[in-house]
């Protein structure tokens, strides 16, 4: 039985011989082939300062420890999301709050931020955490606005969301521009828009922070006067990416404008499909839609109307080697999570009904009506 994953990477010839040139030079890490992709990188967002590094969960410490949050600090972040922002914040000892979201998108809306500065009567807020959950960027300018009325540091999860944009007063930017946040955190993981096997990177407009996230992410290591005698005044983590992976990464940015076109493609493949049964599916609605990267396609299956839960229909989709995924268990439900009668009701709502189901550069046709065949003969058979 064939098995149809959620998302997977795309590696052609021109990236296996790229990732081969690399490995024949003298230097495999702080090489040539880090600078070029950084700089690539820097061209393609449109952004003053790039820098790279090992996975999306280092580029989050990276900005955290870039803008010094520490244990006197505040930050908030939305309830939906992978547990890395909330990880790497709770590494600082800072104060974490969490907002609820958007029941269909699974995103943080600026409504939600005011309401949990108001119900948490905070008063100083060090930074906010936004996560384009799927790729679809929403609510930028808004919460820029609310950055500069609250006077917080503005940190895009764009982990998502590589290759998207969105317009502001006519003009189009790309998300890691850093037009209307403070950092930008990529990740370049294999299911991401593009891929350099593990890694990622963080964009800034700030010279004084690139400054710190480019020695935070090397020791911490200040050189003197020459190349054996430096300092070292905090303690801090090899977080570097290597000229390998960045080989990688410079010959799939090259394919980027393609991945997200067949993404593009497959998203509205699928809605068309699945448009006519509006009782049992409801599709998130995003503003800026047409300038996403498409990572993931998320639908809201009606669960209570079907008298089931959403297990039963991963079961069977899984019998038929079809593999959707959870993206994400909100955050104050594991384990560790200290307030466990805390619940909010668009995440509970998105969590219980939301799942993600497979979309990524390469699915085939006939794969995309197996999947939805099958989706639809669960929904009526449960319907009926």
């Amino acid at each position: 039985m064939k098995i149809i994953k959620y998302n997977k990477q795309f590696i052609d010839n021109i990236d296996i011989k790229s990732v081969s040139s690399a490995l024949k030079e003298g230097l495999i890490t702080n090489g040539k082939f880090v600078n070029r992709f950084e700089n690539r990188l820097k061209k393609y967002l449109k952004v003053k300062n790039v820098i790279s590094c090992i996975n999306g969960t280092a580029g989050l410490d990276l900005a955290f420890r870039s803008i010094d949050l520490n244990k006197d600090d505040i930050i908030i972040m939305p309830s939906i999301n992978f547990i890395a922002s909330y990880s790497m914040a709770h590494k600082t000892g800072a104060t974490i709050f969490l907002t609820d979201v958007d029941p269909l998108t699974g995103q943080m809306t600026p409504q939600n931020l005011i309401d949990c500065i108001k119900k948490n009567k905070i008063k100083k807020i060090k930074a906010v955490v936004t996560m384009y959950l799927g790729g679809y960027p929403e609510n930028i300018t808004e919460f820029f606005n609310l950055k500069k009325k609250y006077s917080f540091y503005l940190i895009e999860d764009a982990c998502h969301a590589f290759g998207a944009s969105y317009k502001y007063k006519n003009k189009k930017f790309k998300i890691g521009s850093c037009e209307h946040s403070d950092l930008a955190v990529f990740s370049f993981h294999p299911v991401k828009t593009i891929t350099t096997g593990e890694g990622g990177a963080v964009a800034t407009n700030n010279f004084i922070i690139s400054k710190k996230l480019r020695m935070l992410k090397n020791h911490n290591i200040l050189r003197k006067n020459n190349y054996w005698t430096y300092d070292i005044s905090s303690i801090s983590c090899n977080y570097r990416l290597s000229d390998i992976n960045c080989a990688l990464g410079i010959t799939q940015l090259k394919k980027i404008n393609r991945f997200i076109k067949n993404r593009k493609k497959i998203y509205h493949y699928y809605i068309n499909k699945m448009k006519n049964i509006p009782d049992f599916i409801q599709l998130p609605k995003y503003k800026n839609l047409d300038n996403s990267s498409y990572h993931l396609f998320l639908v809201n299956i009606n669960i209570k109307k079907l008298k089931c839960d959403k297990k039963k229909l991963f079961f069977y989709l899984n019998k038929k080697g079809i593999y959707p995924q959870f993206h994400y268990i909100p955050i104050y439900k594991f384990s560790f999570y200290k307030n466990k009668t805390y619940k909010f009701h668009g995440a509970e709502n998105y969590f219980n009904n939301t799942i993600s189901i497979p979309i990524y550069f390469g699915l085939k046709k006939n794969e995309q009506d197996f999947i939805i065949k099958n989706m639809l003969k669960f929904i009526y058979r449960k319907k009926n």
